[in-house]
């Protein structure tokens, strides 16, 4: 008979609560700094308290949500840019969109400990400036055609920036939330910067088409994120707070970094997450390339296209991911997840040659939606498994040990994340390779059914069978 492990946070990143019962007395000081913060305590966390990390989890939503929009934007600007005159091989355009992902995943470790190093507000503010770079530089040099393909690469990878400010902006939000809460924070927090994707790949085909008469003004993709990326500034700077109370914790990502099960659980979010933000980039090269006759809806002369609804199926899924798990364990959530991709990538090859649009969409849609659930399953599935862990090795809960245990489940979670955005590199380049191999993704999606069977594989042998080194807990 097993049980299921339950920690007391699903998505938390931050060091275990102080459990003093002396009344919360916080000490404000210039530069919105806060003292003494302590969402343990119910009193102070219903008086006060949680209205500040609401206001707090709100602006934070919406950098994160503009720093999604600008590492995903080259993923909708590529399949326009020949008709704005530029003239690209097809592997020039996999590069185009996958090395922003490739920067964006190595800038989330850095990213990480960038709040405790400068405070949450203050750095929300940095990371949002630094969006208006690849957003200006995107606008000037798309409107030449004439633009080096180095120079366009180079934008392309600043446009990274926006990948790290995930992992910034879920290691401030942990620290403003109580246990019991933080789950439903960080993933409001994690869905809503997902949205990003798909408002990007919905909003920039009309808005570079609105009032042209006979091109789209391409360079409107970089400049209509200024004014809003300014709003976050602003919102960060005026309503945001620093606590004092978030410290690096650079002992415990030293100490996760022994652990076994992070580099096993970091493949499996390379498998679901990297999965979704991969073919969420590539999606809308994929549509123009197969079906260049019935991938777009037209709005005056210029084609929108379908491809947001895979980033937003996938992002809408996530939640539902997160609950299934709760209460049927993640692993088998994640088991189920991986089949479905396996699937969904099978029904693409299987229907490929009928050249239907319509039934190739709703096949990668149902594997977008498999990647939604496995990010929501996965990132469940690891603070259960440092607990089942503490338990196997007979640590007391509340001890030294079990509050080092904590500290490196902690700490795995923002290592994991940062190294699933990898798939956003790897996706890409694979169906890159594909093409200059064998004129085609056939073998690419191949590649994937064999990959997400694999994966399955592991999760069942490693998390669904009781182990002994996991206390024979399911997972």
């Amino acid at each position: 008979m097993t049980t299921t492990v339950t920690p007391s946070t699903t998505d938390a990143a931050a060091p275990p609560p102080t459990t003093g019962t002396a009344p919360v007395t916080l000490t404000r000081r210039p530069g919105r700094w806060i003292d003494g913060w302590n969402p343990e305590d119910t009193a102070f966390w219903a008086t006060e308290g949680r209205a500040i990390a609401r206001r707090n989890l709100g602006w934070s939503i919406f950098a994160e949500f503009l720093g999604f929009i600008i590492w995903q934007l080259w993923s909708i600007v590529v399949v326009m840019l020949p008709d704005a005159g530029f003239a690209l091989t097809s592997s020039e355009s996999f590069w185009l969109i996958s090395l922003p992902s490739l920067v964006g995943a190595t800038l989330r470790f850095p990213y990480t400990f960038m709040v405790a190093i400068f405070g949450g507000r203050n750095w929300t503010i940095v990371s949002a400036a630094l969006l208006l770079i690849p957003a200006v530089l995107l606008g000037v040099v798309v409107s030449n055609p004439e633009t080096p393909f180095g120079v366009l690469l180079l934008v392309a990878a600043l446009g990274g920036v926006g990948g790290g400010n995930f992992a910034s902006s879920m290691a401030n939000i942990t620290y403003f939330f109580p246990q019991k809460e933080k789950g439903w924070a960080l993933g409001l927090n994690a869905a809503g910067g997902n949205l990003g994707t798909s408002v990007a790949q919905f909003a920039v085909p009309i808005v570079v088409t609105l009032g042209a008469a006979a091109t789209m003004n391409i360079s409107l993709a970089g400049w209509m994120w200024i004014p809003l990326i300014l709003v976050a500034m602003w919102g960060a700077w005026r309503y945001m707070d620093n606590l004092s109370s978030a410290k690096a914790d650079f002992a415990g990502s030293a100490a996760a970094l022994r652990e076994p099960h992070l580099w096993l659980m970091a493949l499996l979010y390379i498998g679901t997450f990297g999965s979704f933000i991969g073919f969420a980039s590539v999606f809308p090269k994929l549509i123009a390339d197969q079906f260049p006759a019935f991938s777009t809806l037209q709005v005056g002369q210029t084609a929108v296209s379908l491809a947001f609804l895979g980033a937003l199926i996938g992002s809408l899924a996530r939640p539902y991911g997160g609950k299934l798990a709760d209460r049927f364990g993640g692993a088998i959530v994640t088991v189920g997840a991986f089949a479905v991709m396996a699937l969904g990538a099978l029904g693409l090859i299987w229907t490929l040659p009928l050249q239907s649009f319509w039934v190739f969409l709703g096949c990668f849609l149902v594997l977008f939606a498999a990647t939604g659930m496995g990010n929501g399953s996965t990132y469940r599935m690891i603070p259960s498994i440092f607990a089942a862990r503490a338990l196997a090795r007979g640590i007391e809960p509340g001890s030294a040990d079990a509050v080092k245990m904590q500290r490196k489940a902690a700490a795995a979670l923002g290592i994991i994340s940062a190294i699933g955005a990898y798939g956003g590199f790897l996706i890409p380049q694979v169906l890159n390779a594909s093409q200059l191999a064998t004129g085609g993704y056939t073998a690419a999606f191949y590649g994937f059914v064999a990959g997400y069977a694999a994966l399955l594989l592991v999760t069942v042998l490693v998390y669904v069978i009781p182990r002994a080194s996991l206390a024979k807990q399911r997972i």
